[in-house]
């Protein structure tokens, strides 16, 4: 699924320069059409967004959008394109963040084969700018797909990282460091259901993690709820939408995790 814009966002505002060694995961699910609709809750409860993803498939080729609708007008816009061929590898992404929930509007996005990131801005002018730059990309960067692969590793699964391109000024490859953190139950339209929570957390070491913690722009780790069984799907992203801003829970709407 798509559910990954928590995954970009959380480090806009942190920029650090990470060489980690490309691990990509290997398809064992294959993903099929797929349309759900979802929630975004702040941390008291109360839904702020209503989102609807679609995912479609050519090939082995699967393209897929997630759009959040916030009651205050913002709009979150994610589209991912990637190939499931034996691994599983991007191909484009686009990612619009624009409103008053969101201190800085972003719009960005990324080609993987050529390494072109693209940030658009709006100027004085009220024009929209376009700036492209060319990023060495590593063979595991994972914008838009960080949920499908945790449908792809079992429960126990050792830790594992992926390369992640963070839209801060022209692009800055950062790592994220997977781990599974046990069961929970809850709740499907009144069925209850197990999903294995996985936490993913940027690996900010050196300078750039104790200036983080300092200025206080340290992002917290994010968890994400999958569920198990032959046909596993996330369902439940809990993380910050700016790294340094509210904490949002985004599940599927009929999903129940008490408190």
């Amino acid at each position: 699924m798509g559910f990954n814009k928590f995954l970009v966002c959380a480090f806009v505002a942190l920029g650090l320069d990470a060489a980690a060694a490309a691990q990509r995961i290997a398809v064992t699910h294959i993903q099929k059409p797929l349309h759900q609709f979802m929630v975004a809750r702040d941390e008291a409860g109360k839904i702020i967004a209503r989102g609807e993803f679609t995912q479609a498939v050519q090939g082995d080729e699967v393209s897929m959008r997630l759009n959040y609708q916030f009651l205050d007008g913002s709009v979150d816009d994610e589209t991912t394109t990637y190939t499931q061929r034996g691994t599983f590898r991007l191909v484009r992404y686009h990612h619009v963040q624009k409103g008053p929930f969101f201190q800085k509007p972003v719009d960005y996005s990324v080609e993987a084969a050529t390494g072109t990131a693209t940030r658009r801005t709006v100027g004085s002018d009220g024009k929209a700018h376009d700036e492209s730059t060319h990023i060495d990309l590593p063979d595991d960067v994972a914008n838009g797909i960080v949920g499908t692969l945790l449908l792809n590793v079992p429960p126990n699964t050792a830790p594992f990282r992926v390369g992640l391109l963070a839209p801060v000024g022209s692009g800055r490859l950062i790592r994220l460091l997977i781990s599974a953190e046990g069961e929970q139950t809850f709740q499907m339209d009144g069925r209850p259901l197990k999903a294995t929570v996985f936490r993913i957390h940027p690996e900010l070491g050196g300078i750039v993690g104790l200036i983080a913690q300092l200025i206080g722009l340290q992002p917290k780790d994010v968890m994400v709820w999958v569920l198990e069984g032959d046909e596993p799907a996330v369902v439940r992203i809990v993380g910050q939408l700016g790294g340094y801003g509210p904490v949002v829970s985004s599940e599927l709407a009929g999903a129940s995790f008490g408190k």
